[in-house]
């Protein structure tokens, strides 16, 4: 298992690109079934476009060097909402733990509940909203719980990202209430939520780096 310092903060984000990558015609899909149909499309080309930016950051960058230029760039690449709303998750993330080299237990809980209160902030929706806070709520409190067990930061992250996946699927049977989904009241019962899938399979990837 690797430290979870700056070198895992790269292989996240590019794990995270190639799951993207892998998964664009599928969140499309689930996209076009209550949205517009481009979410895989867009985060695709905004993950695309970080990868040579992070080649470009020095050795020694620390997690929050990398999520901030993940912030920036999703923010300035990615159409729609899910730049937007991705960029101020990484970003918040990014400055509660600015200056840390190597994350602990503690640090990857600040992290993940930053980047949920960002997703809150900047979308102003709230669990049960049928949007991606309903994954990146139930993995922040997965992750809580699995510190407060002494769980190592590698189990901590498979604790969210399974709790990331239940969340996501929750979704499929509830009514939206934010976003273009919201227009269509019972229609949308039985789809996933886009948002939801695409943090899930984020932090998978985050969880897959850690345990390498």
């Amino acid at each position: 298992m690797m430290s979870l310092g700056g070198d895992w903060a790269r292989a996240w984000i590019t794990l995270s690109a190639q799951k993207i990558s892998e998964h664009r015609a599928a969140l499309n899909t689930l996209d076009r079934d209550i949205g517009d149909g481009d979410h895989g499309e867009n985060l695709d080309r905004g993950f695309q476009a970080v990868l040579p930016q992070l080649d470009a950051l020095p050795a020694d960058a620390t997690p929050a060097d990398v999520f901030k230029l993940v912030a920036t760039t999703l923010i300035s690449t990615v159409g729609g909402a899910a730049g937007p709303l991705y960029g101020t998750a990484f970003l918040k993330g990014s400055v509660r733990i600015a200056g840390l080299t190597v994350l602990d237990g503690q640090a990857i809980v600040d992290l993940l509940a930053a980047a949920r209160d960002g997703v809150v902030l900047r979308g102003k929706a709230e669990a049960g909203d049928k949007t991606m806070v309903d994954a990146w709520t139930p993995a922040v409190d997965a992750a809580a719980r699995s510190h407060a067990s002494g769980a190592t930061p590698t189990a901590i992250l498979i604790a969210a990202a399974d709790a990331a996946s239940a969340g996501a699927l929750d979704t499929e049977s509830w009514i939206a209430r934010k976003g273009r989904a919201s227009y269509l009241g019972e229609r949308a019962i039985g789809h996933r939520d886009p948002g939801a899938e695409s943090s899930a399979l984020i932090l998978h990837a985050a969880a897959e780096s850690a345990n390498s």
